[in-house]
């Protein structure tokens, strides 16, 4: 934790680094995405991350697609 990024911890890198391994991890884009209510509804439901589940879905999505 830093005056500049009190938000950062401990816990935050240690999840970075296990997430990903020693790999670094790429840079998000910030986008505005239209999705059912019913579907954010029940990714907010399953807790903290779900954006980061979202993310992962689309990304499982991308690789069994190719």
């Amino acid at each position: 934790m830093t005056d500049q990024h009190p938000e950062a911890s401990v816990r935050h890198f240690v999840r970075g680094v296990v997430r990903r391994g020693l790999e670094p991890v790429p840079a998000k884009t910030s986008i505005s995405l239209r999705v059912d209510q019913d579907v954010l509804d029940w990714f907010k439901a399953q807790g903290p991350g779900y954006q980061t589940r979202i993310n992962a879905i689309l990304r499982a999505f991308r690789d069994a697609s190719v």
